[in-house]
Order: structure tokens, then C-alpha cells, then sequence
């Protein structure tokens, strides 16, 4: 059926068929009798897919990544798709229209999707959620600096989305990595992040309740950068990292090189595994890490766990094998475990090897 479907999206601009199937599935998830639906067909309830992470329990691994519903108007919908979380943003603390159109361009042959957004939203007052509201569903909420706020100043964007959504959040999310707002990237450095994190941080232990605070991270970072951001991350008391972002490399593509933006979908599934299995390692498996690049099956959601994700997200993969994907992915788990013969997600993924030596200050 959405392979029908799916060609009569590709008619329109990637945009416009985002947005179409977005209000399909805020429509659907609105009404009671759609949403059960919805639930009935696509949701894998097995208390062998439950995760625990960073104080939360998930009931399954498998989560819609940022982008996907930047002002958070389908998580109803969303929520009946199987999914066991979904990160809604990345939000600012004002509206802002983004970059000019066209910015998704569809990559067919690489099974995958440029995009130069630059965090379009509807700002941080218009997002209107609730603890609960996506049932057992768990919401992460994604947060970045404006497009006109300086690198130096990013702080005080982060500290205020932070008081402002804290209360609507399973999960906090600092996206520092997106290549598409001027001075971002720029975060992820050694000084400019501790400092960042450390005010951040301040904020979040002074808030009721406590909500867990990860950072995204791009997988363009060589591995001394990547220590540098551990090292910052676990001075700081963060709970986890989100590994990774969107690429800048044209390496898989070379015919797009000239197409602004950050890559995502299969070419950067080896790339985003990589960089998480280097995490794992250089904190011996105990830095909770959402995994996500490349996403599109069963398979490449246990290599990435494997590689010693904890728990897994996916967009393009969305675009391209539509709303059964997360069904189909926590299918192929189960059958994982029943082929090895294990009980749960934490024996299923016992592919991190210790690191040969920590981080290092």
C-alpha cells in the first residue's frame, strides 16, 4: 500500500508531501476510532523489546527522530505507529522561518534526503504538549539556538527552552550539530561546550522534575573531537549522547556536491555506526546513546545496537519504507532474540568491547 502511495508523493516537492502526510497523521491520531486503528495495525507490544535509559523505561528501542514534527501537532498520531519514543523539534525560543525553499531534496538512488532547513518552527510558546499525552510513548523534545543568536550567547537560548519545556519532556535534547544555522557546529568544541553544558546542567538541577538531558552530535567530528565532547558530556553530568546528526560529506553522493545541506539515510548508516561503537568503547557501554543515521530495517537497527546503541531512531527511513517501519524493526528484534536465544534488548545487544583505555583529560 505505501509503496501506491508513496509514488504519489513523489509527484510533489519533498516539502509539500512532508506536510501532507504530517496532517494525515495528526488527523488520525485526533479521533479515537482511527487511532486505535492505527494501534491495532502497527504496534508490537512484548515486554522483551522494553529498554531502560537514563531513568526511563521505553517499551520498545525504536524512536521517530527530530525533524520529523518540529512543532509537535501529530503526537497522538505518531504515538500509534509503534514507535517507543518520539523527539519532536528542534525548536527555538522564537519563530523562525528557516532557510529559502527548495531545502529537502530527495536523493532516490542513495535512498536518502539532503536538507537545509535551518530549524524552521513555530517557536518554543506554540508547542503545546503533555507528559502522557503519547500514551506509553515517550516524548523527547529537541532544542537548538536561534538562527541570530551568536555562538557566545547560545547559553541563554538553551537555559530558557530548557525552563520552558522541561515539564512537557520525557527527555531534553541539545541539538549542537546541525550544519544549517550559522556558529552551531561551532558548539561542539572542547571549552564552548563544557561551558555551554555546564549552565545548562545548572538550570536542569534546579528544575522539578529532573528531566535527563542528552546532546546530539555530528558524525563529521574527527576522534579527538569526539573526546573532547565525552570529556565535557561527563564533567557535566549529561545522560547520554544522540549519535548522529546529519552529514556534510559528499563522499556517497559526489553528483550532489554542490547541494547545501546535511545528508541523511543509507549513506550514513556505516559512518553513524562507526562514531557510536567508538563512543561505546571510550566509555566502557555506560553513556546511554541513542543511535541514529541510516535506520531503514531490522538489521540496521541491531548493527547499531550492536555497536552499542541503546536505543535507535530514524526520519528518511520513514520517507522511504513508510509508517510500518518501526513495526517492521521491533518484528525483526524479537526475532533476534528468539534466533539466539535470548530474553531481552540488554542480552541482544552485547556487541560493545571495552575500551582499551578511558577518556582522558
Amino acid at each position: 500500500m505505501y509503496s501506491t502511495f508513496r509514488h504519489l508523493l513523489y509527484r510533489l516537492d519533498a516539502e509539500q508531501a512532508h506536510a501532507v502526510t504530517l496532517w494525515l497523521i495528526k488527523w488520525a491520531g485526533n479521533f479515537p476510532l482511527t487511532a486505535a486503528w492505527l494501534r491495532s495495525v502497527f504496534e508490537v507490544d512484548d515486554p522483551r523489546l522494553e529498554v531502560e535509559a537514563f531513568g526511563l523505561k521505553f517499551r520498545n528501542p525504536v524512536g521517530l527522530a527530530a525533524g520529523y514534527d518540529k512543532n509537535g501537532v501529530a503526537v497522538k498520531g505518531l504515538s500509534c505507529l509503534g514507535f517507543g519514543h518520539l523527539e519532536v523539534g528542534t525548536v527555538t525560543l522564537r519563530p523562525q522561518a528557516g532557510n529559502p525553499r527548495p531545502r529537502i531534496h530527495r536523493v532516490l538512488e542513495a535512498q536518502a534526503l539532503i536538507n537545509s532547513l535551518g530549524f524552521p518552527n513555530r517557536g518554543v510558546e506554540a508547542l503545546k504538549l503533555r507528559r502522557g499525552m503519547a500514551g506509553a510513548t515517550k516524548i523527547g523534545i529537541n532544542i537548538g539556538k536561534g538562527k541570530d543568536t551568536p555562538p557566545e550567547r547560545a547559553a541563554e537560548d538553551y537555559c530558557e527552552l530548557l525552563r520552558r519545556v522541561h515539564a512537557q519532556a520525557d527527555y531534553v535534547a541539545l541539538n549542537v550539530s546541525s550544519p544549517n544555522t550559522p556558529g552551531l557546529r561551532k558548539l561542539q568544541g572542547r571549552e564552548f561546550l563544557k561551558s555551554l553544558l555546564r549552565d545548562v546542567t545548572d538550570v536542569r538541577d534546579s528544575l522539578t522534575p529532573r528531566v535527563p538531558l542528552l546532546v546530539k552530535i555530528a558524525p563529521d567530528l574527527t576522534e579527538s573531537e569526539i573526546d573532547d565532547v565525552l570529556l565535557a558530556v561527563m564533567d557535566c553530568g549529561i545522560d547520554g549522547v544522540i549519535a548522529t546528526n546529519t552529514t556534510l560529506s559528499r563522499e556517497a553522493v559526489p553528483q550532489h556536491a554542490e547541494t547545501p545541506g546535511g545528508l541523511s539515510g543509507a549513506p550514513l548508516r556505516a559512518r553513524a555506526t562507526e562514531v557510536i561503537r567508538y563512543i561505546a568503547q571510550r566509555t566502557e557501554g555506560k553513556l546511554p546513546i541513542i543511535g541514529v543515521g541510516g535506520v531503514a530495517s531490522a538489521e540496521d537497527a541491531l548493527e547499531k545496537l550492536r555497536a552499542g546503541a541503546w536505543l535507535v531512531q530514524f526520519y528518511t527511513g520513514l520517507v522511504y519504507e513508510g509508517p510500518g517501519l518501526a513495526r517492521q524493526i521491533n518484528l525483526g528484534l524479537l526475532r533476534a532474540c528468539e534466533a539466539e536465544g535470548v530474553k531481552n534488548m540488554n542480552e541482544l545487544s552485547l556487541g560493545v568491547m571495552p575500551a582499551k583505555a578511558g577518556i582522558q583529560g
